[in-house]
């Protein structure tokens, strides 16, 4: 297809569709199919997908090993929508995720099925942490993400999101994340001396919010010493822990939860996004059995029973956590994701360029070209591999393939990735060459 049959292809969004679209204005294709981490555009072309839906496919596209459990319940007219009443879809989901993942982990949880984004779970968890403790603050994390949504919103550091509200958004402190200032600051320490002091400013809050992995912020990753003493400390001062595993969980980091690796057990924790293991929508707020508190309908939701979604996140449970071969899996590849990520940053060294993550949740970090990431995914676009940027600055290279990529799929996506950088490097030193020329023929 030529460029002028794309724009043609893509032409009734420009006309009909909010301005508010976002990943389309990066990835200009009319999508048709999906299969693993293989997107074929209505021309026919392929394209490699290390984006996953910004973490809503991390079994990737059309996963066989739960498209015909789908079918199947489709063709006997299971259940679809079915509200908070009782189906065997939803029995057969939460019978599957005790066995499969509570019960291995030790984990006493009760779950709260809520509308089915990850920010209704937030804004479950929020009101409940109100509810339980009394208070009214909540601190969240500089680079946080936890939706859009009033109360998620506010929790949520990103300035242009946060703008977008059109009104004060209030009720919660943002304190600086591990690493933020500094390795010589200890902001453990002084989230603590600021609760010790009465003079501090800071009201005690009902909850902490956070991100074990920061996915939008740049791909950060809390250490497990920090994670432990952040726990230590929200245990002391009777505040509650409320871990947002909507992006690094569901095996995102190499365990099912991004907080198992640090041994806590935080009060509550929200899922989302790859819940459903199939891209539909499903959200799921656990959180210790004392703190259930709500009385009926005190927190509901039209779609917080989808029905589709229980029976392929029962699948995904029983393919692939039944036993640790998955999690094998995964710290294989995720070994190779960490080493070619590496080599690329060595091999050039004048880009200054750094690798961070774990898991397959990874980012090649520009500290000084804040535009090189974005000509980096632009160029990778053209060679037909689709990833997108994260950080403060858009410094971040986001790396979110699906954990059931192959090997050679993941291979040949950082072959692109190591060519796109080779090819942008080589642009900007011609750029820089040619600025030179120009100065001194003037």
């Amino acid at each position: 297809m030529n460029q002028r049959a794309k724009d043609e292809s893509l032409a009734i969004f420009d006309r009909l569709e909010s301005e508010v679209r976002s990943y389309v204005r990066s990835f200009p294709v009319l999508f048709d199919r999906g299969v693993n981490t293989t997107l074929t555009a209505a021309d026919g072309q392929e394209y490699l997908d290390f984006f996953g839906g910004a973490g809503a496919l991390n079994y990737g596209h059309n996963n066989p090993a739960f498209k015909q459990a789908l079918l199947d319940y489709i063709e006997r007219d299971g259940i679809v929508h079915s509200l908070d009443l009782a189906t065997t879809a939803k029995k057969g989901f939460i019978e599957t995720f005790e066995r499969c993942i509570l019960k291995p982990r030790g984990l006493n949880y009760k779950l709260q099925f809520t509308g089915p984004t990850g920010a209704n779970a937030v804004e479950a968890a929020l009101k409940l942490a109100r509810q339980v403790t009394r208070r009214s603050n909540i601190v969240s994390f500089t680079g946080s993400y936890h939706g859009v949504s009033a109360g998620s919103l506010a929790a949520t550091a990103h300035k242009e999101m946060r703008a977008a509200a059109g009104f004060p958004l209030a009720h919660v402190t943002s304190l600086p994340y591990e690493g933020y200032l500094g390795d010589s600051v200890d902001t453990i320490e002084y989230f603590e001396k600021l609760l010790n002091d009465p003079n501090s400013g800071l009201d005690k809050p009902a909850a902490v919010i956070l991100e074990a992995v920061q996915g939008e912020g740049g791909i950060v990753a809390a250490s497990v010493e920090w994670l432990r003493r952040l726990r230590d400390l929200t245990s002391r001062h009777e505040i509650l822990l409320i871990l947002d595993d909507i992006q690094a969980g569901i095996g995102r980091t190499g365990k099912f939860f991004s907080f198992e690796a640090a041994g806590i057990v935080p009060d509550i924790v929200t899922l989302s996004k790859s819940l459903s293991a199939y891209g539909t929508p499903m959200a799921l707020v656990l959180f210790k059995p004392e703190l259930d508190v709500w009385t009926p309908a005190a927190h509901t939701g039209t779609f917080r029973g989808n029905n589709l979604a229980f029976v392929t996140g029962r699948a995904a449970l029983e393919a692939y956590w039944s036993d640790s071969k998955f999690e094998d899996e995964i710290a294989r590849k995720s070994a190779i994701l960490a080493k070619e990520l590496k080599s690329i940053a060595s091999d050039y060294p004048e880009l200054e360029l750094s690798v961070r993550g774990r898991g397959l949740m990874y980012g090649l970090v520009s500290p000084r070209q804040h535009s090189l990431p974005a000509l980096v995914s632009r160029e990778a676009f053209s060679r037909r591999l689709i990833l997108e940027t994260a950080g403060s600055f858009g410094e971040v290279l986001k790396f979110m393939p699906a954990l059931t990529i192959t090997e050679g799929d993941l291979r040949r996506g950082l072959t692109i990735i190591r060519e796109s950088v080779h090819a942008v490097q080589d642009r900007m030193r011609t750029s820089v060459g040619e600025r030179k020329r120009t100065a001194i023929g003037a």
